[in-house]
């Protein structure tokens, strides 16, 4: 998808909007609205895609503080198209991972989980994200429930797939750790279970 630098758009949305209120003074408003059109419909993108993109791509590469602070350049992210609003929550939710901040990552994904996502995969990745923070947490009962709305959606993505298995695989190995536990306590409260202390004389 074609976008432009961030700072470029800041330089081009400053020339059109001042030369246009300058050629509106000085020439008339009519030579002035291209120009003052063109630089409405810059901020209006701005506004509403902010950096989300430019962010996302830097994640990607791995730059992280690089992605923060373009996110930081973001006015209003309530102002966001819904889906760049959803985006946005996403990686503000995996950069708090990522310093470890897991308070602060599971309410930017649940804001992510309150919007409606385009695709299912996105809501996947979202609620394993929620499962994972909530199983750090050892809230197991809650981190079940985001890996079953997990697992219900139709998922594409290779790597989400491996996730909800790797998930799987954990959930399945904790409940035989449970049954093994709650057996050996069965057998210690057995009669016979426990060693007779000898009579004392």
């Amino acid at each position: 998808m074609f976008s432009i630098n961030i700072k470029l758009k800041f330089a081009l949305i400053a020339l059109f909007l001042v030369g246009g209120v300058l050629l509106a003074i000085f020439q008339g408003f009519w030579y002035a609205l291209p120009f003052i059109l063109v630089g409405l419909g810059l901020m209006a993108s701005y506004l509403l895609l902010g950096t989300v993109q430019s962010a996302a791509q830097l994640v990607q590469e791995g730059n992280f503080e690089k992605a923060e602070n373009r996110l930081n350049l973001i006015w209003k992210p309530e102002w966001l198209y819904k889906t760049n609003k959803a985006f946005y929550n996403i990686l503000k939710g995996s950069l708090a991972m990522n310093n470890k901040d897991n308070n602060a990552a599971e309410a930017y994904f649940k804001k992510a989980e309150a919007i409606d996502l385009p695709t299912d995969d996105e809501k996947a990745m979202v609620q394993l994200q929620l499962a994972n923070i909530n199983a750090q947490k050892q809230k197991w009962n809650a981190a079940k429930v985001y890996f079953m709305n997990a697992k219900k959606l139709k998922v594409t993505q290779q790597q989400i797939k491996d996730q909800i298995a790797q998930f799987d695989l954990a959930f399945k190995q904790r409940g035989q750790m449970k049954n093994a536990q709650g057996q050996g306590r069965r057998q210690m409260m057995q009669p016979g279970g426990k060693r007779r202390r000898p009579k004392m004389r």
